[in-house]
């Protein structure tokens, strides 16, 4: 596709000149990773007041309660506009002795994500005590770092959340569950969001059978609580906007300080080359993000990786711009029904969440 000249007639060069992901090879040192987990800038100002309960669904609302009175148990309240008070009249629930962490399983677009970030603010620690971070980047925390490293870089910790939690292989399963018993045993805290049951991690991905020992033991550190629900980001909206023409995006592009404009198929083939925990380094600084001829994943390896770059435009707030096909057509029939059917979803309804809101770079 040429970009000699913008939808309106005029010479690119004489615009500011777009940014590339392409160009882009991050190199992240390790105490970047630790000191960047914390909840991503989406969820800064998220607190339990600011989650909004279906009220066609009780497990929401449940979910509030059980979290507000694991934080209590912390030893921590919660602040409001009129000051310091317990959200709820009657005596907040504690957990019970034996599991050490809550897990929040649901469908995407529940709003785990929002109460697993509600759950670190409200924790009476200071931030360099409570770690925040996805699945993929607490397993690139422990291969920046090394295993008994980051046993003591976070079992000084008072709360460790993790989300998005996914096993994907077997060595991840092994890895996670002596790490979570490492931790466990140090008296952190543990909480975890994620669209699989505990007990059921794993499965339709490998010979969980295989596993068995390794995911009970997983499963035993936490108490699962049910969020039911449809995903916020689609309620009344259709399912994914259509795509912009090559030459909006690319005018878009010029006229975006700080967008970035690549072909979607070399970005494809860039991420290839770059370790998904440089993902979120690889979006530093960027305003928004446009592509040009979007077209299907062509394959599961591929499609895992711009699942991760998706969760880390999403926590951004980057809004995505793209020619080509709609983003719910990314992904093949066989990967939507597959083992890593709900990763998909997830970046399915991420992208089309993102590509609403570039919707004002051309129209506004």
């Amino acid at each position: 596709m040429s970009t000699s000249t913008t939808a309106s007639g005029t010479d690119p060069a004489a615009e500011a000149t777009p940014l590339s992901l392409c160009a882009r090879e991050p190199h992240v040192p390790a105490d970047r990773l630790v000191a960047e987990m914390v909840p991503p800038p989406r969820f800064d100002s998220v607190r339990f007041s600011t989650y909004i309960p279906d009220p066609n669904q009780p497990s929401q609302s449940e979910a509030v309660r059980v979290l507000d009175g694991f934080a209590t148990g912390l030893g921590g309240t919660h602040a409001t506009g009129s000051g310091r008070r317990r959200w709820f009249s009657r005596k907040p629930e504690r957990l019970p002795a034996g599991p050490r962490g809550v897990y929040l399983d649901g469908g995407y677009g529940v709003g785990k994500t929002h109460l697993l970030a509600s759950l670190w603010h409200a924790t009476p620690a200071e931030p360099a005590l409570k770690a925040f971070g996805t699945f993929v980047e607490l397993t690139n925390l422990v291969g920046a770092l090394g295993f008994q490293q980051t046993v003591r870089t976070l079992s000084g910790h008072r709360l460790l959340c993790i989300d998005e939690f996914e096993l994907d292989d077997p060595g991840d399963t092994v890895l996670v569950s002596t790490l979570l018993g490492k931790l466990v045993e140090a008296g952190v805290a543990l909480a975890a969001t994620s669209n699989t049951l505990p007990g059921k991690l794993g499965e339709g991905r490998f010979a969980s059978a295989d596993f068995l020992r390794e995911i009970q033991g997983l499963s035993a550190h936490f108490r699962s609580l049910r969020i039911d629900g449809e995903d916020y980001r689609h309620r009344g909206l259709p399912e994914a906007p259509a795509p912009f023409s090559d030459e909006q995006v690319t005018k878009a592009a010029y006229a975006t300080e700080g967008a970035a404009l690549d072909d979607f198929p070399h970005l494809l083939d860039h991420l290839a080359r770059v370790h998904p925990s440089r993902y979120g380094a690889l979006t530093d600084g960027l305003k928004a993000v446009c592509l040009t001829d979007v077209g299907p994943v062509p394959d599961q390896s591929t499609a895992l990786r711009l699942v991760v770059l998706a969760d880390r435009l999403y926590d951004r707030e980057v809004p995505v711009l793209a020619s080509g096909l709609p983003f719910d057509q990314l992904f093949s029939e066989d990967m939507l029904n597959g083992g890593y059917r709900k990763k998909y979803f997830r970046a399915i309804s991420r992208l089309t969440a993102l590509a609403r809101d570039a919707k004002a770079l051309v129209e506004g």
